[in-house]
């Protein structure tokens, strides 16, 4: 689900659905779709630097832009605002993508960067702008006050048909100078998380004291919600155990009523699920916080660390969540396994990375797997993003040196140093396989492929940000490396089956059938098929959900 680069159940065509796999994977064979371009690739852009997915559509960040444009759709050669950062949506229908749109700040200005992280949640983007200097608190303040250097900010954009128009600036209630808060942002629906890594408070919990700047970068998350297009703050998250330089915020995702927040930081030597957090014995080992709503209140559910604890790890330098599962990355891992549920233990290969899974079963988290990739090696960064959806999840490690390219190519070949790499996994009951090795069409040392990733419904997108073509727009030159780091992204089929939405019954239509199941699962019903959202209730969101593949 949605992550710091963020995606959302909430997709174009509503897919909820669980990936269904056979043994690993099943269908066609995974394939990429299509290599998209900004509309005015220029070196040194970063497009690609962050990306989201929700049902065909797909929204991708390149902070580092120039344009001076405000707005939807302005003047994208106007190079007069350095690194003000941009962002673009792309639609597929039948099967070919397109740019929908050209996305700036209602109040760009140079070295806001814009565009540092994204979201999509079916018809509603947000957009983090990490360095913009904006004083205002809270929804739709002055955006013109440039007096809070790098405080940061959100903006919330929305589709109606084809057109997209800025909603909502969202600022934090506490807005400080280089709180850089945008820093990550995730969607699911109505529900909006943004994080602040920057921010000093020192008051633990949830909606404690925002003005106690006593815990420097201590960080913290917060939560809007939207009600009749109008947005407001629901909730100001803490980590239960704040500390100076924890960093919580840097990574962000949302799942109905479950969010998780990473503090790459994070310094105790506790492992597993609600250890210690009091014993700061690991320097910079990281930690990752779930907090659940409850009628619109908000607590901590669970303190999580991985199974094999070590400093400088960076556990939680990326977090996605889907239901009732959590991937948290840890790029500086230093195993040398291969696969899943290798040998933690063995620290042969510095920075080769992991990730972990975590499920829920009641109110209680476990650790259900330990990620690794199928070739990793020193250095390869593996977890540096991850993205979790249903039974499908996709881990980047930017630098790993694969020469090959395409899917499943020769994973042995290290002749493009830094060009790399992203992985797809899938669950089949409770085992997790490696299901692809995904190379860009045109790999290249240095292109950083796998920066950013994103899947939702079978389909992924992986940014490449240091990628070097001239092209534009859709499955352009690919060969053309005349702009400098100007960025791409990749689109993937994973060629798994998936079941349609709102299709309760498995008969290949959504109708009337369907609808008399999930009216008979109407009101609390724990994990009822009808329960799409997987917020423990079967009401109006799933109705919605169902109407909306009516065929």
């Amino acid at each position: 689900m949605s992550q710091t680069q963020h995606q959302s159940r909430f997709g174009a065509l509503l897919l909820f659905g669980a990936i269904t796999t056979s043994a690993l994977g099943g269908g066609a064979a995974p394939a990429q779709l299509a290599y998209l371009k900004a509309s005015n690739t220029d070196a040194l852009d970063l497009f690609g630097s962050s990306v989201g997915v929700s049902g065909d559509t797909a929204v991708v960040g390149a902070y580092m832009e120039d344009s001076s444009a405000t707005g939807v759709n302005g003047n994208d050669a106007d190079d007069s605002a350095s690194n003000s950062g941009a962002a673009y949506v792309f639609v597929r229908k039948g099967g070919a993508w397109t740019q929908q749109a050209y996305l700036k700040a209602s109040n760009a200005q140079a070295n806001d960067w814009f565009g540092y992280a994204v979201a999509i949640s079916g018809d509603t983007i947000v957009v983090g702008a990490r360095l913009e200097d904006g004083s205002a608190t809270g929804v739709n303040g002055d955006e013109t006050s440039n007096g809070a250097s790098s405080s940061g900010a959100a903006y919330v954009f929305v589709r109606d048909g084809d057109a997209w128009t800025q909603q909502a600036y969202l600022k934090a209630s506490n807005t400080g100078a280089v709180d850089v808060f945008g820093s990550s942002v995730a969607i699911d629906g109505d529900t909006i998380v943004v994080g602040a890594y920057g921010e000093d408070s020192s008051s633990p919990g949830v909606n404690g004291d925002q003005s106690s700047n006593g815990a420097l970068s201590s960080g913290a998350a917060y939560v809007f919600v939207r009600e009749g297009g109008a947005w407001s703050q629901q909730a100001y998250l803490k980590a239960s155990n704040p500390g100076a330089g924890d960093d919580v915020g840097w990574s962000v995702a949302v799942s109905g009523d479950t969010v998780v927040v990473g503090a790459i930081k994070e310094d105790s030597s506790a492992t597993g699920v609600n250890g210690d957090q009091g014993s700061d014995g690991t320097t910079d080992s990281g930690a990752a916080y779930v907090f659940v709503r409850n009628g619109g209140e908000w607590s901590q559910q669970a303190y999580l660390k991985p199974s094999n604890t070590g400093a400088t790890d960076w556990f939680g330098y990326s977090v996605g969540v889907s239901g009732d599962s959590v991937v948290a990355g840890s790029p500086r891992e230093d195993s040398s396994a291969v696969g899943v549920n290798g040998d933690q233990a063995n620290d042969g290969a510095l920075d080769s990375g992991a990730a972990y899974v975590f499920v829920r079963d009641g109110d209680a988290w476990t650790q259900q797997a330990y990620l690794k990739s199928s070739n990793s090696e020193i250095g390869d960064t593996f977890g540096s993003t991850a993205s979790i959806d249903g039974d499908a999840l996709v881990v980047g490690a930017n630098y790993e040196d694969g020469g090959a390219t395409g899917v499943n190519g020769n994973e042995g070949d290290n002749g493009a140093l830094d060009a790399g790499a992203a992985y797809a996994f899938v669950r089949d009951g409770n085992s997790w396989g490696q299901l692809a090795y995904l190379k860009a069409s045109n790999t290249g040392a240095g292109d950083w492929f796998g920066f950013s990733v994103a899947v939702v419904g079978g389909t992924v997108i992986v940014g490449a940000s240091h990628e070097s073509s001239g092209a534009t727009g859709v499955d352009g030159n690919q060969a053309d490396d005349s702009l400098l780091h100007a960025g791409a992204t990749y689109v993937f089929d994973l060629g798994i089956a998936t079941a349609i939405p709102g299709d309760l019954n498995d008969d290949g239509v959504v109708d009337g059938d369907d609808l008399g199941t999930l009216l008979g699962q109407w009101g609390d019903c724990a994990e009822c098929s009808a329960d799409f959202n997987d917020d423990g209730v079967v009401d109006g969101n799933d109705l919605g959900a169902l109407l909306g593949n009516w065929s």
